[in-house]
């Protein structure tokens, strides 16, 4: 600990340090007595994590910050403390972290979803906190061997679900490759262990040919009069681990463990010793990537080329500027430690852009499903660069089509597309874009907006939300209108009326829980698919038994009975009651109750298919009487070779146990040349149904015979 005030002292100025030097006495005094699971003091945590954010070059506040993200949460400090001794931006940089300490993402999807809303809010509103959050995890990455196994498998799989792309999207490689390699350690130790075996032992059997490469490379700058650095990189094991996965490939047939890197001082430098190492080497077709012209969404710059020696290996070279390398190692963070550098100061605005677009367009789900799937698109998504016809680079997913690129250059250009050129040839909308197309999209005032089978074709998650943004917009009557006949039909459904379900308290529970702002919105999230009627139903239901007290319920029995009626409920006959006619129960049948309200109990089979979704506290018990002076329908199906033979046999059989045939319906399928009619028959018991059945199974020119649910 004592290192750190000595880094503190050598990296920042007078007044800086100063207030360093006071945050590190602040944190030390309130975590005093306290211990981490190693045993070790707990100071030394917060000491490391800010040593991380010195070593990524991080201002003042930033590293005051990393002292004291702790204290809110696991000491008696206050905000208020925190405030009076540091300021304003130092505090809210804590508060910020301590808020990213309470999430957990081993959660229900949609709980996972607010979380990742969460910490794109943080990050809108001051990256620092989300680089203060990643050096907290790398840290506790390293000492994670002193917790269980479950709890080490739990945070390495959200390290590298969440926080590792994170470190990935804004550039810090260095971080990035670590919490990944952590990550393999933990959820496949045993794969770990074997590349870190073999891995070394490959590197010591191919030292002298790695070193030969560098002092070849180290010649062809030296006879170019180009001064710069030269070295070989060990790829980190996590991105070996990928390839072999991905590739199905051995550790034996992965050959570019071993990266050259060189590093010059300009741009052209790197073109001109590109150009010379392909001139002594040939390089292997498909293998050379150019990300200085076309640099990566986190904006990485390099020159990629794998080349086969003389000697017949394969090495892959790197080849960057110094202030390439150091925006690689520390992305988004390389804006304070190389601030005077114009390019760096343009990338932060880039990677901040991509962070303010997040916000924006997740603003337009109400869906956290939803959202969590496309912000994970955003993240993941392998890129594919095309270019504008002027020559401007625009990254896109994977099999991204026009509409992805007309939707990227901005709304309007999507909502008004109407045809797209690439390469300068027409093309349809669901074409399939290729690295380095130019694509160039033709609009049309006239144009009424995009089609709902535009989701079905785009590919990137900001194209998809700002389609249904338009619908959201531009349909918003329409959708209100449907999306309130969805919910009246999914409450009649459920035994209920909308009326009684959607009262002033209950919609102001809801809406408190998924933000709605009136019901017009409620309907209108439902009518164009941001929000599932199920989403709206559930919670109406349970917010609606739960203000019902069960007196109701005794009470609704006491002023509704009614006399001769066949059935009775919980052991009292003559209450009201209906036949459901989603199954038609007949006497005989096994049933049970459910209680609708205004309507009585309503009766069903047991086994009725739309029981499963019932509130099983709506259900009573119900059974049948002796009374018998009750006529029912009953369905059956019944197959066979024609609909004739069929309709004849069946009415015989109707006739004689003096029965009485409602409807039919019959169908002949063309394929097997089976007929099938739909029987209603109206009947005293199941006794009557059954025997009708066996006498109809009996008749050979009957195929099947079954009861119908309806």
């Amino acid at each position: 600990m004592i290192e750190i005030l000595t880094r503190l002292e050598n990296t920042y100025n007078g007044k800086d340090y100063a207030m360093l030097k006071r945050a590190y006495d602040f944190a030390r005094k309130a975590h005093v007595n306290q211990k981490r699971a190693s045993g070790e003091e707990y100071f030394i945590h917060p000491c490391t994590v800010a040593g991380i954010l010195i070593d990524l070059g991080l201002d003042a506040a930033t590293v005051a910050a990393a002292f004291l993200h702790d204290v809110i949460e696991d000491t008696p400090v206050s905000e208020g403390d925190i405030k009076k001794e540091f300021g304003d931006e130092v505090l809210e940089l804590v508060v910020g972290v301590t808020k990213l300490e309470k999430i957990q993402f081993h959660s229900k999807e949609e709980e996972q979803a607010e979380n990742f809303r969460k910490i794109f809010v943080a990050m809108a509103k001051d990256i620092r906190v989300i680089i203060i959050k990643l050096a907290d995890r790398l840290h506790n990455m390293r000492s994670l061997n002193f917790l269980s196994v479950e709890r080490q498998q739990r945070m390495a799989r959200e390290t590298l679900e969440v926080y590792a792309p994170l470190a990935h999207r804004l550039g810090i490689s260095q971080i990035k490759c670590e919490l990944e390699d952590l990550c393999l350690k933990y959820l496949e130790p045993e794969f770990y262990e074997y590349l870190s075996t073999n891995i070394d032992e490959r590197l010591k059997e191919n030292v002298e040919l790695v070193d030969h490469v560098v002092e070849e490379v180290k010649g062809i700058l030296s006879e170019s009069g180009v001064s710069g650095e030269v070295y070989g990189r060990k790829k980190h094991l996590y991105s070996i681990y990928r390839k072999m996965k991905e590739r199905n490939k051995t550790l034996d047939q992965i050959y570019d463990l071993v990266a050259i890197r060189i590093i010059v001082n300009t741009v052209d430098e790197c073109y001109e010793v590109f150009g010379k190492i392909h001139h002594k080497w040939k390089p292997v077709p498909g293998r050379i990537k150019d990300y200085i012209a076309t640099p990566k969404p986190n904006m990485y710059r390099s020159l990629h080329t794998t080349v086969v020696t003389n000697y017949g290996k394969v090495f892959e070279i790197q080849i960057r500027t110094y202030e390439m390398n150091h925006a690689a190692e520390y992305g988004i963070a390389a804006h304070w430690k190389y601030k005077e550098k114009k390019k760096i100061a343009d990338d932060l605005d880039t990677r901040l852009t991509w962070i303010r677009e997040v916000m924006e367009w997740q603003g337009g789900l109400k869906d956290s499903k939803e959202f969590l799937n496309s912000l994970k698109g955003d993240i993941y998504s392998s890129e594919v660069l095309v270019f504008t016809p002027k020559g401007d680079v625009i990254s896109l997913p994977k099999d991204a089509t026009p509409l992805d690129f007309a939707y990227n250059i901005h709304s309007a250009v999507g909502n008004k597309c109407v045809g797209a050129k690439v390469n300068s040839k027409m093309v349809p909308l669901n074409t399939v874009l290729q690295v380095g197309d130019v694509v160039d999209i033709i609009t049309s005032q006239s144009s009424k907006g995009p089609s709902w089978d535009w989701l079905k074709i785009v590919k990137s998650p900001s194209a998809r939300v700002k389609i249904k943004q338009f619908f959201k917009r531009e349909m918003k009557e329409e959708n209100v209108k449907t999306g309130k006949i969805m919910l009246d039909a999914e409450a009649k459904h459920r035994g209920f009326t909308l009326s009684e379900l959607l009262t002033d308290d209950a919609f102001l529970h809801i809406a408190t829980r998924m933000s709605f702002n009136g019901q017009d919105e409620m309907f209108a999230s439902i009518g164009y698919g941001a929000v599932s009627v199920n989403q709206v139903i559930v919670k109406l239901i349970d917010y609606h038994r739960k203000s019902q007290p069960q007196q109701e319920i005794t009470k609704f029995f006491k002023t509704n009975k009614k006399s001769g009626s066949s059935v009775k409920v919980k052991g009292m006959a003559g209450l009201l009651v209906r036949f459901a006619g989603c199954c038609n129960p007949v006497p005989g049948d096994d049933i049970v109750g459910f209680i609708s309200r205004g309507h009585g109990v309503t009766v069903h089979r047991r086994d009725c298919p739309n029981l499963k979704q019932a509130d099983d506290d709506r259900l009573i018990e119900v059974s049948w009487t002796d009374q018998t002076d009750s006529v029912y329908n009953a369905g059956i199906k019944v197959v066979g070779n024609t609909q004739t033979e069929i309709l004849t046999v069946v009415a015989a059989a109707v006739a004689q146990f003096k029965l009485e045939i409602v409807s039919t319906n019959g169908r002949t399928d063309v394929k097997s040349n089976q007929a099938t009619v739909d029987f209603h028959i109206r009947l005293n018991s199941k006794e009557e149904l059954n025997n009708l059945i066996n006498k109809l199974r009996q008749d050979p020119k009957i195929t099947d015979v079954f009861r119908t649910a309806n």
